[in-house]
């Protein structure tokens, strides 16, 4: 009988990591339980062991500080036999407190150069095997020491990244002081000199397999003195002799394996190496462009050897290595793993054949050269999910890593080759990552989660993804207490969530609270991962139901946070985002008024919009423009300053992309929604560039610009600066122009507003002689040009025919056919006040049947029942005695028919709304 036992188990110390939140494994019923809870001090000792190895070193050791019992079993010599110290900060004062447990450390892997400059202070004399990454300010004198402390070393690797700022100095401390080294693989050094070589030669009687990667100068005749090597690589190595190597290299009398990926050889010297060396099994030889771009390759003999190029068939090629015909196909490598053959040199060969094409495929991906499409889709893939399968741990992160590569083609712009990412799937690649990601070694969570995440930007892959339970593993993994896990993970829920159907699946598999959560628990120094945990919370704050559930779990607060304190503008893009989804459903729910009550988050968006980063103004400017549809936050933000600071974006992206254009003048247009906001608008300059902005390209832009201009041309002054820098051709244009029903309809609206009196003639003097004197300002043929369009746009929405049978007829299908035909979708969302519909019912007493007939047609989009707001639109016109204008209006004898049917219409529409008796 067995019991899943879940148990907090975490614990955190003064400037210690927090070890992992929640523990679960499956234990046999021993008796534990009593009276309902678990006495884990009664666990044996090898079930304690068994759980303190699946723990990085700080949970082990953070757990060991529990009690006396499992402070002894902790420090077992089985449990720090290996320690893997990439995943967290590591550094002198973490190596000392460590240093009593690892007296038998055999293996380390480390990251970067503070945890190269502590692992001397771990006193592992024993050390076996050493790996590190992330090495480019590692220095000689960091390395020296290392080897010095530690003799016994037999392995020694450092890459895949360069290792800049070692020399040939250091590899000869490594020749003097490591007389036991079997492996040495090294990355980006610039010159592996003779000296050096020559020096490992003689100190190193056990070296057998030498990689010298991507690096500038390597000696090619020194190497002929390593007469103990086995198997060698010098991939992505320049300025290589080859004729020297040809020449020299077949006389290695043990050289088995042979790497010369990523470089320059030609045909001839692959030919000398394959006929000459008589040891020589397999010379791999992927992605050389010399070389395969040379006919006669195709003649080579290759006399009984192996050579993997893009050309060859590589698994074919592999399956030549053994004599079971079993072993042949896509399944080569799992075949060999599971079978019981105990050839040493076939192990040995297969073993580094593993590591070899892991780091070629992933270098290649990186690189991503044109033409190898096809080697990709055939070979490629297939071959990284083999490796992703090794025993050996390093492969296995490397596949993964290329296989979260080599699907991107664009990494600004998130985009991936949807051939690639579908045959990843095809071949079962999504349950292997996801498998991996289940794994308890953090680094191939990691890599895992990375892959998933950028193979899930394709719909069908994320499909994939969530129909194998992956949005639980990610879920899960986002709740880890490794930075890079948990960062990975939360891109992952973010590429995920750009789908509609996979959000609801996140919320359900409590990703909101673990990204959520996240930006607080990395809130300084993980700008990657508070950057994609901020992504994945804007795609879900655009649901009603999810951005709730943001809202409940501190989201709103976690955002805030950081749009005030992260200075990343990835950070900052994201947070603003997340910020404007959120408050974006309007009444639906009250996240809108709960940002705009955040204490500095109006202060902090407006802060935003001036920075240098134009995805940052874009989307501060979105989420103020969302936040300016509550009444109290339109004011909050004029009073923190927003008015001032979006007249000056505006002022500055006539350039800018159209998403930042719309965004600009949008917000704009919300703050002026208020009268006094309008005003300030005006005053600050605000209304030359919603101008320029109405001469746009975007229809998006051309609505935003239109609507804020039709708000400001309500007042007076407003209007008359509007006329003075040349608004009114611009609006025109807009008004028989845009593809944009909204962006006509509102440059209507404006025209009719600056020309429905006689206030504006009135006014213009005032200005005139400060704010115009370079200027020549007609308003009559402003006026004339004005009407004459607004006429014209009225007409586009008559039907004669339906306007004659509703002028015959009161029937209610005449009219609703003139309705049909004059209703702007879009308008139904537009919310005016009580002084906006006055001013149209006021408009129908105008002298002008031009202007007339605009307001029965504006009055009759924001009545048609349905609309968002039309029944709040009725009520302020039946408060403001509308019914006895609107019923002249559609009796006047000289009322143009426009006029008269679109004023029968409101009646009917106030009617529906109960708002006045019946009348007609």
């Amino acid at each position: 009988m067995t019991r899943r036992v879940r148990r907090k188990v975490a614990k955190k110390g003064k400037d210690d990591a927090v070890s992992l939140s929640y523990l679960e494994i499956e234990v046999e019923d021993l008796g534990l339980e009593r009276n309902g809870d678990v006495d884990w001090t009664s666990l044996p000792d090898d079930t304690v062991i068994q759980l303190f190895s699946c723990l990085n070193y700080r949970d082990r050791a953070s757990l060991s500080s529990t009690c006396k019992t499992w402070r002894v079993l902790g420090a077992s010599q089985c449990l720090w036999s290996s320690l893997d110290l990439r995943a967290h900060k590591f550094d002198t004062a973490t190596a000392t407190s460590l240093a009593s447990r690892c007296m038998y450390l055999q293996k380390l892997r480390f990251r970067g150069a503070e945890s190269a400059d502590a692992i001397i202070h771990l006193q592992a004399k024993n050390l076996r095997e050493i790996s590190g990454d992330y090495c480019r300010k590692i220095t000689d004198a960091t390395l020296s020491v290392i080897v010095a402390r530690h003799e016994a070393l037999e392995s020694l690797q450092l890459g895949p990244d360069f290792c800049e700022r070692i020399t040939g100095d250091a590899i000869k401390a490594i020749a003097l002081c490591c007389p036991k080294l079997k492996k040495l693989r090294l990355s980006g050094i610039k010159d592996v000199y003779a000296d050096a070589i020559n020096a490992l030669a003689k100190h190193c009687p056990t070296l057998v397999d030498i990689g010298f990667l991507d690096c500038l100068n390597v000696d090619e005749a020194a190497l002929e003195n390593v007469s103990s090597v086995r198997f060698l690589s010098v991939s992505g190595t320049s300025n290589m002799k080859w004729d020297v190597v040809s020449h020299l290299w077949h006389k290695l009398p043990k050289l088995i394996g042979l790497d010369v990926s990523r470089t320059d050889i030609g045909s001839a010297a692959i030919s000398r190496l394959l006929s000459s060396s008589l040891s020589l099994k397999v010379l791999c030889a992927l992605n050389c462009p010399v070389l395969e771009e040379e006919t006669s390759i195709s003649t080579t003999k290759t006399n009984g050897k192996l050579l993997l190029a893009l050309f060859s068939d590589i698994f074919r090629e592999l399956s030549s290595l053994f004599a079971e015909t079993s072993n042949k196909g896509r399944n080569m490598f799992l075949d060999w793993r599971c079978s019981k053959n105990k050839d040493k040199n076939l192990n040995e060969i297969m073993t580094w054949l593993e590591w070899i094409l892991s780091h070629t495929l992933l270098r290649t991906a990186e690189s991503n050269p044109q033409g190898l499409d096809n080697f990709w889709l055939k070979q490629g893939a297939a071959l990284l999910l083999s490796l992703m399968q090794s025993s050996q741990e390093d492969v296995q992160e490397r596949a993964a890593t290329g296989l979260a590569t080599f699907v991107v083609i664009d990494d600004e712009n998130a985009s991936i080759d949807r051939g690639r990412a579908e045959a990843v799937m095809r071949d079962g690649g999504i349950r292997l990552l996801l498998n991996l990601a289940k794994s308890w070694h953090e680094g191939l969570q990691s890599e895992a989660a990375k892959a998933l995440a950028n193979l899930s930007v394709n719909a069908n892959v994320a499909k994939a993804v969530a129909e194998e339970g992956g949005i639980n593993i990610l879920a899960a993994l986002a709740r880890s207490m490794n930075r890079l896990v948990a960062e990975e993970a939360a891109g992952g829920l973010w590429n995920l969530s750009v789908g509609e159907e996979h959000k609801a699946a996140i919320a359900e598999a409590g990703g909101v609270k673990a990204l959520v959560d996240l930006i607080f628990k990395w809130s300084s120094g993980g700008d990657g991962v508070l950057e994609r945990a901020a992504g994945a919370l804007a795609n879900l704050a655009a649901d009603d139901k999810c951005s709730m559930e943001v809202a409940i779990v501190g989201g709103v607060h976690a955002l805030v946070m950081l749009a005030r304190n992260c200075k990343f503008e990835g950070v900052q893009e994201q947070a603003a985002r997340a910020l404007a989804n959120l408050a974006s459903h309007g009444d639906s729910n009250s996240n809108n008024a709960a940002v705009g009550q955040e204490v500095g988050a109006l202060e902090a968006l407006v802060q935003l919009t001036r920075s240098p980063h134009e995805g940052v103004r874009q989307e501060a400017a979105g989420a103020l423009w969302n936040l300016s549809f509550d009444d109290r936050n339109r004011e909050a933000i004029a009073a923190a300053g927003g008015v001032e600071a979006l007249v000056t974006l505006a002022q500055s992206c006539s350039n800018a992309s159209p998403g930042l254009q719309e965004r600009a003048a949008g917000a704009l247009w919300g703050l002026s929604v208020s009268e006094a906001n309008s005003i300030a608008i005006g005053r600050e300059g605000g209304v030359a560039p919603l101008i320029a902005l109405a001469r746009s390209d975007a229809e998006d832009v051309h609505e935003t610009a239109a609507g804020a201009l039709w708000n400001l041309a309500f007042n007076h002054s407003n209007a008359l600066r509007i006329v003075e820098e040349g608004g009114v051709p611009a609006l025109v244009h807009l008004c028989s122009s845009s593809l944009s029903k909204m962006a006509r309809f509102m440059a209507a609206l404006a025209l009719a507003y600056m020309f429905d009196g006689s206030r504006i003639d009135e006014f213009a003097p005032m200005s005139s002689s400060s704010e115009s004197t370079s200027k020549s300002v007609s308003l009559d043929g402003a006026r004339r040009m004005a009407l004459k369009h607004i006429e014209a746009f009225i007409r586009t929405f008559s039907n004669p025919q339906a306007f004659a049978a509703a002028a015959a007829s009161s029937a209610p299908a005449a009219l609703a056919q003139v309705t049909e035909k004059a209703r702007i979708q879009e308008a139904g969302h537009l919310r005016c006040s009580g002084a906006e519909i006055g001013r149209f019912v006021s408009m129908l007493r105008n002298s002008s049947s031009i202007l007339k007939a605009c307001a029965a047609f504006a009055l009759l989009q924001f009545t048609i029942p349905g609309g968002r707001h039309a029944v709040h639109h009725a009520s302020l016109m039946q408060g403001g005695g509308a019914a006895r204008v609107l019923r002249a209006a559609a009796a006047a004898a000289t009322s143009p028919i426009e006029a008269k049917i679109f004023a029968r219409i409101v009646l009917r529409n106030l009617e529906h709304h109960h708002q006045v008796e019946p009348s007609i």
